[in-house]
């Protein structure tokens, strides 16, 4: 069972408490953010067979994210270039772009894969602080 992913604006108005980056995770790399109206949220690319994720990339300050309200959430991605591993048959680069009065943050994600798994990277809302429940 895959988690239905909701859409990153969802934070848009939002003011964050927290944002921790966890890479140590036995389900692979995620994001936690948590508000200051007591929700939490997770990003993180639902493992199956045959893909690698990993979060390639944090431009900006995670800082300014936090105790002012989201004005900008949006994701992009690109699928054609550039191939960072020559021996990827399919790959894609999902960028999180979250902007408050503070400054811009973008999250840069990548995943590969042998071109029949997803490449999707999941942002729910988690029932509570428990965000590692899965299946």
């Amino acid at each position: 069972m895959y988690y239905d992913s909701i859409p990153i604006d969802t934070l848009v108005g939002k003011t964050l408490k927290s944002v921790v980056v966890d890479k140590e995770n036995k389900f692979g790399d995620e994001i936690k953010f948590t508000t200051t109206e007591g929700k939490w949220y997770m990003m993180r690319h639902e493992q199956d067979c045959c893909e690698d994720a990993s979060i390639d990339d944090i431009a900006g300050d995670l800082d300014d994210l936090v105790g002012s309200p989201i004005l900008d959430a949006r994701m992009e991605t690109n699928s054609d270039k550039p191939q960072p591993k020559e021996y990827d048959e399919s790959w894609t680069w999902t960028f999180y772009i979250l902007a408050t009065i503070k400054g811009t943050v973008t999250l840069r994600w990548y995943v590969s894969s042998n071109g029949y798994y997803s490449e999707e990277v999941t942002f729910r809302e988690a029932e509570d602080d428990t965000l590692h429940a899965r299946r």
